[in-house]
């Protein structure tokens, strides 16, 4: 298993703070954005991504927003995808991880620097 390690650091004005590398996480199931009929949701198409950790330019929200509107829906109940997990994931691998060899851990998946999302700095 490979060590992570997070450095502590104390600002000037006393404050502590991480530095460790990016983090990317996400949850494996989304929710669909209507209700099923006993007012509770199924599981869903799309979801949100968080990367969190001392590379990231944060401070926004990457990504666009598909609407809510029956007919920005996918199928009419669930939230359209816009940004491939693997575009998100593939920028962390090759930027910070430093491995340039994407197809290797996406096969027969079209990758690279350009379709990254620029999250990190």
């Amino acid at each position: 298993m490979t060590k992570f390690q997070i450095y502590v650091s104390q600002d000037d004005q006393g404050m502590y703070f991480a530095e460790c590398p990016s983090v990317p996480g996400c949850h494996a199931i989304g929710r669909t954005a209507r209700e099923n009929g006993n007012r509770g949701t199924d599981h869903g198409h799309a979801n949100v991504m968080f990367v969190v950790g001392g590379p990231v330019k944060g401070g926004k929200v990457y990504g666009q927003w598909p609407g809510l509107a029956p007919e920005q829906l996918y199928e009419g109940r669930d939230l359209a995808l816009t940004t491939d997990f693997r575009r998100v994931l593939g920028e962390a691998v090759e930027r910070h991880l430093g491995n340039r060899n994407l197809n290797a851990v996406f096969p027969n998946f079209e990758n690279g620097a350009s379709r990254f999302v620029g999250y990190l700095g």
